[in-house]
């Protein structure tokens, strides 16, 4: 099979959307559907975790703004998103009317901020569409733009959780040259990548089981309801950085 490459694999299926969908709803649906409902429990997360009013945020692949549009009510919070599709960028700026706020483009693996300066790094929705050598890039990149005492937190597919199981059968069946890649990590993989970069994982959580606090009802697309707790679908890890 021919090498994935997120690179174009990303505008493939964005294109795709918009062959079926209105522009804006393609762009809501690039980054996985759900697009309120989810980033208020992305938002609903990173509050458990103790993400401050003045926090700096960087959202990588944060793609249409997902979880943009529901911190940007924040005044004081200061944010980052990159993503590749500059298209996707300029829709989250357009949501959220953050002029402070700077949506990046990007090519690679590398985030484009100073070392020691973010109290979050999140990758929702992205290690899923990456290969395990883009990921751990991205957690050494983290690492560089984390200050003491601030987290990553990513989301992921595994094996063990069985509406997990479903996506890789879809992805057996409907695999095809140039395809928008499912990648699925094991757990083990990332105590290994913690204890390499010299990170502590505070957390991870079944995608499938409710994990996440949340202060107001939330409804999924299908008329189903969530309170008290809710999760994302997929999987959740928390790493950080130990202060000095």
């Amino acid at each position: 099979m021919a090498e994935i490459n997120f690179l174009k694999s990303y505008p493939d299926h964005l294109a795709q959307l918009r062959a079926s969908l209105p522009n804006d709803a393609a762009l809501e649906a690039a980054v996985g559907g759900e697009f309120i409902t989810v980033g208020k429990l992305e938002r609903a997360l990173l509050r458990a975790l103790s993400l401050a009013d003045d926090a700096f945020v960087v959202d990588v692949g944060c793609g249409s703004g997902r979880l943009a549009l529901q911190l940007a009510p924040l005044p004081d919070l200061r944010y980052l998103g990159t993503d590749v599709l500059p298209d996707l960028l300029a829709y989250a700026q357009r949501l959220t009317q953050r002029h402070d706020w700077r949506f990046v483009a990007t090519n690679g693996t590398s985030i484009p901020c100073e070392s020691s300066c973010a109290d979050f790094v999140c990758f929702f929705s992205v290690f899923t569409h990456l290969t395990h050598e883009d990921s751990f890039r991205y957690l050494r990149e983290a690492k560089r733009v984390l200050q003491p005492g601030g987290r990553i937190v990513f989301s992921f597919l595994e094996f063990c959780v069985p509406c997990h199981w479903i996506v890789f059968e879809d992805c057996v069946d409907r695999a095809r040259p140039g395809y928008h890649l499912n990648q699925f990590i094991d757990r083990h993989a990332i105590a290994a990548w913690a204890a390499h970069l010299g990170l502590r994982i505070d957390l991870i959580a079944d995608g499938d089981k409710p994990h996440i606090p949340i202060g107001e009802e939330l409804r999924w697309q299908d008329g189903r309801v969530i309170r008290d707790h809710g999760c994302l679908g997929q999987s959740v890890a928390v790493l950080s950085l130990p202060s000095p």
